[in-house]
């Protein structure tokens, strides 16, 4: 008897292999699909500019990092790091660890020498348990790990790039994106599936410490504030679950 995640996990690897982004990103010698859904965000918003210091988080199989390089080198800098192993990239700097553990963070300080970025980027996506809450919970703590990351190591006016999931937590992630930077944007790439969950908050004009605090108070007060115009009888009822093989494009679409 199939289970839905051994039916959704096949399905997904047969679109996967046919997929003309696929096909596309082995022509033109990126590492993943991946690489284009930042090449056309770079497009609309040049997230990228010579000379810039760039920190991927999240980066195994590096095409983000790929990207990046070859808009910055080389006078920039692009520092990646990932609890999985990526192969070494030309003019591109790794940290292999868990950025949550002090020994991670010790080495990237060592790397950044007292420098901030001018841009943070994170494709970062939790390992799918097959429960589609529980899942888009694991998204939802990985994008409050790359707004701390932010905080300790990207420049004030700098960029980021940051994936997130709509489901749970989509609406907790925008207004805290919105109190960190002066401007956002959200973005679905055409090279990110349709039906996929997944969409890229662009950080534009990164704010000061008081600044950030300032702002996540007015969210909050906003949100509670819209919360009260809300009747109850006037929520949406009877929403479905996301699927799972949606969120799995959401999560292994850029592979």
């Amino acid at each position: 008897m199939k289970t839905d995640s051994s039916s959704s996990s096949k399905r997904w690897l047969n679109e996967h292999v046919n997929d003309k982004w696929v096909k596309q990103a082995q022509q033109d010698g990126w590492r993943s699909r991946a690489a284009y859904k930042i090449l056309q965000i770079q497009e609309k918003d040049s997230i990228f500019k010579p000379g810039q210091l760039v920190l991927d988080l999240g980066s195994a199989p590096g095409s983000w990092s790929q990207v990046a390089s070859k808009r910055v080198l080389p006078t920039g800098r692009v520092i990646a790091t990932d609890i999985l192993e990526m192969r070494p990239l030309p003019g591109v700097e790794f940290v292999q660890g868990d950025f949550t553990e002090d020994t991670t963070r010790g080495q990237l300080s060592v790397m950044l020498a007292g420098a901030r970025a001018d841009v943070v980027l994170s494709d970062m996506a939790p390992n799918l348990s097959g429960n589609a809450l529980l899942d888009q919970g694991r998204a939802y703590n990985l994008v409050s790990l790359a707004f701390f990351m932010m905080e300790e190591w990207l420049k004030r006016g700098g960029k980021a790039v940051v994936k997130v999931f709509r489901g749970e937590g989509y609406d907790e992630c925008l207004n805290e994106m919105r109190a960190r930077f002066n401007e956002v944007k959200v973005r679905k790439p055409e090279a990110s599936r349709g039906r996929s969950t997944e969409i890229f908050l662009v950080g534009i004009g990164f704010k000061g410490a008081g600044e950030i605090q300032a702002g996540l108070e007015e969210e909050k007060e906003k949100e509670m504030e819209e919360g009260n115009v809300l009747a109850a009888d006037d929520k949406p009822k009877g929403k479905k679950k996301k699927k799972l093989d949606d969120l799995m494009d959401g999560i292994y679409g850029d592979m």
